[in-house]
């Protein structure tokens, strides 16, 4: 099955990359039933977490920085996606989850999304 992502100019180029990469990550990894995907979507402002069995096309858990308790808090986007990894985390071992596969969304491995995964992993969760 072939997608196609219209290739752009300008500041479309960047989203366009992203979903192309997201659309090659997707290729290889799934999420189960014994191991949920936990994908991640960054935004400039925030960031969110779902913890998604693909089989049964379910949310487990989930969690974002405009959760109530996050959403007021102090410190910069690095210290939010901290405590969205610990809050998903929680909320994900709650409904029983004990390992995940982490899906970065095409996003690099650096910054808010390396500090949401080492902060879900410090939380208990298995990747």
């Amino acid at each position: 099955m072939a997608y196609g992502v219209k290739i752009a100019k300008g500041k479309a180029y960047k989203g366009a990359s992203l979903k192309r990469r997201h659309i090659r990550i997707r290729k290889k990894i799934s999420g189960t039933a014994d191991r949920p995907r936990l994908v991640v979507t960054r935004s400039n402002r925030g960031i969110t977490a779902q913890v998604i069995d693909d089989l049964k096309g379910h949310t487990v858990a989930s969690a974002s920085t405009l959760d109530a308790s996050i959403r007021g808090g102090e410190g910069d986007k690095s210290a939010k996606a901290k405590q969205v990894g610990q809050l998903v985390a929680e909320r994900a071992k709650a409904a029983g989850v004990e390992a995940v596969v982490f899906d970065r969304g095409g996003n690099q491995y650096a910054g808010r999304i390396a500090a949401l995964a080492d902060a879900a992993r410090e939380a208990g969760l298995k990747f």
